[in-house]
């Protein structure tokens, strides 16, 4: 993605974060044309990197396509893939500026994964994969799953085509006015009033030190 120095991020947690709490992914592919192939499917992140690895080393994500979806076939002949996240976004006022020579845009946050897939086809791995999505979402229904009839079980599995996505590489976008700091403080308290996708980035604006408040100064008495 375009990604200009200013919105890349040094800090991996990060993208880590954005992996984890926003996993409902666009895995793209190629088809047998070339064309693009999308499928909108949520994902787990297993963080396998060892002690003292570089961050991101050894990602994993998993997930699940219906038999049905043609997508785990593009996957298995070409297994190189990529695979986006949307964090919160928002429009930007100009009205965060203190002139009016200025133009709106559009605050977000992104990651860019490059992947590596491999098919996961034996049932009781798939079963393995399918307990770590519920246990993402809901935790409730891992008893219920373990009480389904095996005849109904074996069929709900074979009825989808598991995967793992090796990440091989990351890029992680934090589009937040940073080369702006005149529109920090205002953009701020715009956002922290708003939606909740709004609040969400005054949360990363804080987080990143972007409140136009200077650390250790109180704001207005």
């Amino acid at each position: 993605m375009y990604l200009p120095s200013q919105f890349a991020p040094k800090d991996r947690t990060h993208a880590l974060e954005l992996l984890r709490t926003h996993a409902f992914a666009s895995l793209i592919s190629s088809d047998d044309e070339g064309t693009p192939f999308v499928s909108h499917i949520p994902l787990h992140l297993e963080d396998r990197t060892a002690a003292g690895a570089p961050a991101h080393s050894d990602w994993v994500l998993l997930g699940h396509v219906a038999r049905g979806n043609a997508h785990w076939r593009y996957l298995e002949s070409r297994p190189r893939a990529l695979v986006t996240f949307m964090g919160p976004h928002a429009f930007m006022s100009t009205r965060v500026y203190p002139d009016l020579v200025r133009v709106p845009t559009w605050s977000y946050l992104a990651v860019h994964c490059t992947v590596q897939a491999r098919l996961v086809n034996e049932p009781d791995a798939k079963d393995r994969l399918l307990k770590k999505l519920i246990a993402d979402h809901d935790p409730v229904y891992a008893e219920q799953w373990r009480g389904l009839s095996e005849d109904y079980a074996g069929k709900m599995l074979s009825a989808i085509v598991g995967f793992e996505l090796q990440v091989t590489d990351v890029q992680c976008k934090i589009k937040l006015n940073q080369h702006r700091p005149e529109s920090h403080a205002r953009m701020h308290e715009l956002y922290a009033a708003g939606s909740e996708d709004e609040r969400a980035l005054a949360q990363w604006m804080e987080r990143l030190g972007l409140t136009g408040v200077e650390k250790g100064q109180g704001g207005p008495a």
